[in-house]
Order: C-alpha cells, then sequence, then structure tokens
C-alpha cells in the first residue's frame, strides 16, 4: 500500500513537473518560435527594428539556455539578432546619435551571442552601444537622459535599458571604473524619484521642471507606474549580478533593492497576488492588475533571493504572485500556444500626442494579449520561479 502511495505521488510530481514546463519558460518560449519564427515585429505589417521588445525576449531565452542547456535556444537568438548585426558589426536600423537610451538593452544579447559564439562582430556591434553611453547627454550631477529628445529626464525605463548591458559589458572588458558611474545613475534615481511615504518611485524626474507633467518643487511626475518600477528593480539584480565583489556600490546596490522590495511587497494585491498599473490606487476607478509589471515584481525577487540580495521571506511573495500570474493571465490556445494576457501596451511620459503622468492617462493606455515586453518578462519570471523550485 506504501509504495502504491508513493508511485501515485510520483506520476502527480511528474504531471506538475509537466504542467508547469508547458505553462511556464518553455511553453511560453515554444510559442515566441512559432508567432514569431524570424524577428519579432512589435506592430503587424511594419518592418522589424532595432528595439528593446525584442531583447527583452531574448532576455528570457538566455535564461532558459543557461537553465537548460538546449541549443534551440541559442540559436533562436543568434538567428534574431543576425537579421541586425553584419559582419562587420554594424547594426542595422540603430543610430547612435538619437542617444535613445532603450537602443542600449539589446546589447547584452550581443554579450551573450560574442561569450558563446566568440564571433567578434558581435563584440563589435556591442562597442558601438557602450560608445553610445559614454556620449549619452546628462543632468547636471550625471545621470543619463533617457532621451535626446526628452532632455534633462531621467526615467525608471532607463535604467533598466541602459545599466544592466553597461555592467556586463564593464564585468567582461576590466572597464572596472564604469561601476562608479553605474552606481551614480541608480543612487541618483532613488533620490530624485523616491517617495519616503510609500517607498515607490515615481515614473520620471525632470531636472529642468519644464514639463507640464513635472512636479515645479520636485520634478517628479504624478503616479507610480507598475511597469516602470518593474524595470527598475530588474534592473538593480541583473547589474548586481556584474558587481565586482568589493566595490563600494554593490552593496549601495543591494540597500536599495531591499528597499524597493519593501515597497513592492506592501503593495502586492492580496485578492490576486499581482501588482496594479498604478500601483498605489488599488480602489481607484478603472485600475487593474497588470501582467507585465507582475511578471518583473516576480523575477527581480526570485532572483534577488537567489543571489542573495533578499532574504528567503520574499519567496513566499514570489509564489503567491507567480500564482496569481498563472490565474490571471496565462491562458492555452486550441493549437497549444500560450497566450498572457492584461500587458498594457505602452506607458510614457511627454511626446506628442503628449501624455501627462496623469492617473487617467495610465489607464487610457490600451492593454494588450502576448506583448512582447509582457512576454519577456515572464519567461525571465517562470525561469526563475522554476530554478527556485530545484
Amino acid at each position: 500500500m506504501r509504495s502504491k502511495v508513493k508511485l501515485i505521488a510520483a506520476v502527480l510530481s511528474l504531471q506538475s513537473m509537466y504542467a508547469c514546463a508547458q505553462s511556464g519558460a518553455a511553453g511560453m518560449a515554444a510559442t515566441c518560435m512559432r508567432i514569431w519564427k524570424d524577428s519579432l515585429s512589435v506592430t503587424p505589417g511594419v518592418p522589424v527594428r532595432w528595439s528593446y521588445d525584442e531583447g527583452v525576449v531574448l532576455e528570457g531565452f538566455t535564461g532558459l539556455y543557461k537553465r537548460t542547456s538546449d541549443p534551440k535556444y541559442m540559436a533562436y537568438i543568434k538567428k534574431s539578432m543576425d537579421l541586425f548585426v553584419d559582419e562587420s558589426g554594424h547594426i542595422r536600423t540603430y543610430k547612435l546619435q538619437d542617444y535613445n537610451i532603450d537602443n542600449v538593452k539589446n546589447g547584452r544579447v550581443l554579450l551573450t551571442l560574442y561569450k558563446e559564439t566568440k564571433d567578434p562582430k558581435y563584440k563589435l556591434a556591442a562597442d558601438q552601444l557602450r560608445e553610445q553611453l559614454r556620449g549619452q547627454p546628462r543632468t547636471h550631477d550625471g545621470g543619463f537622459w533617457h532621451k535626446q529628445r526628452y532632455p534633462w529626464q531621467m526615467w525608471l525605463d532607463g535604467l533598466y535599458m541602459g545599466e544592466p548591458f553597461y555592467a556586463e559589458y564593464a564585468a567582461m572588458t576590466g572597464e572596472n571604473s564604469a561601476f562608479d558611474d553605474i552606481t551614480r545613475q541608480f543612487v541618483l534615481m532613488e533620490q530624485h524619484a523616491r517617495d519616503a511615504k510609500t517607498g515607490l518611485l515615481y515614473h520620471g524626474w525632470d531636472e529642468s521642471r519644464e514639463q507640464k507633467w513635472a512636479d515645479k518643487s520636485t520634478g517628479q511626475s504624478p503616479n507610480f507606474w507598475g511597469r516602470a518600477m518593474g524595470w527598475y528593480a530588474m534592473a538593480l539584480v541583473d547589474a548586481l549580478e556584474y558587481y565586482p565583489k568589493n566595490h563600494p556600490g554593490r552593496d549601495s546596490l543591494i540597500q536599495i533593492l531591499k528597499r524597493t522590495a519593501v515597497a513592492v511587497k506592501t503593495y502586492q494585491d492580496p485578492a490576486t497576488g499581482c501588482w496594479f498599473q498604478v500601483l498605489d490606487k488599488k480602489d481607484g476607478k478603472g485600475n487593474y492588475v497588470e501582467s507585465s509589471g507582475s511578471c518583473m515584481f516576480v523575477y527581480a525577487l526570485a532572483k534577488g533571493v537567489r543571489l542573495g540580495y533578499l532574504p528567503d521571506s520574499y519567496k513566499a511573495v514570489v509564489k503567491k504572485g507567480y500564482s496569481g500570474i498563472q490565474q490571471q493571465f496565462i491562458h492555452k490556445n486550441p493549437e497549444g500556444d500560450l497566450r498572457l494576457s492584461g500587458t498594457v501596451s505602452v506607458a510614457g511620459l511627454g511626446g506628442n500626442p503628449y501624455r501627462d503622468g496623469s492617473y487617467e492617462y495610465y489607464l487610457s493606455e490600451k492593454v494588450i494579449d502576448n506583448d512582447a515586453k509582457g512576454v519577456g518578462a515572464y519567461i525571465l519570471a517562470s525561469n526563475e520561479v522554476e530554478l527556485m523550485r530545484k
């Protein structure tokens, strides 16, 4: 009888593992490889371009490859980047002179390919992105502008787009002095954007106070956008992975991560385990739990625990969050593909038409299925949860 119970338990365990693979990182990766066969087209019918959206998806594939060593994931990464990078290292559709920090994001994928293949074209391409950071316009205290056309502004998004690549490149090339600058970016963002009452960070900060969205006293934007905080949390754990053990900035980032984690835990929705589009207004009219930010928080907290930056107590937050993501947002189509629902397509500040950062603005942007940013974050989160289960 006891052996029969053990056999049933083993079968159930295998079934659970199989279900996890089908609805987790591997299942979503399989969907990506089917619906985005050659490279990511964010808008159907529009030619593919160098875009951070694709970089987020390929970060997920990188994590899967590192965990499983399955060559199909590396082949997909390579095929996707080879559409842009020629033998001389030129990146098609990329313009350094735009000084758009979003365009630095894919540099980490280039470094992955260079380490894996030793093909110099990937290093040459990555060198261009490092060169962009050398010339990136800055605030008076040294913070990177988000884009040339968004002068004097730092956004939370930009920390994820620039700093993990900056840190990995510095570690690979022995450019240890760069970690002083990387630390500066995180410290300045927290100083300028953190709200002492909630511990959350506002989406953006305008040093000039000229933007209509900027508070005339603080320069801060008006609201706490979920995905912006998600980008920031992911940036911390990804950059920290490459810090020299004895660099003083490492402890600075760990302390920032710990403060960020407290706020993230505080604003987790008790009912669903997920996080809201506008984080601190769960009862606000029209507010909703949003999938990409929720996935990013699960990823950042799980990786923070795995690498020893955060205490094990955050595992409960991760488990509740991941369970909520599976229940709220993951669907299986008849053909077997996974569908991630509930991702806001975009949110920003300024521009044309003008985005004022109001609560109403964040709720006005379209919510879509299988958005690349959400899909990539889901693969990243699933991969970390699956590592945690080992």
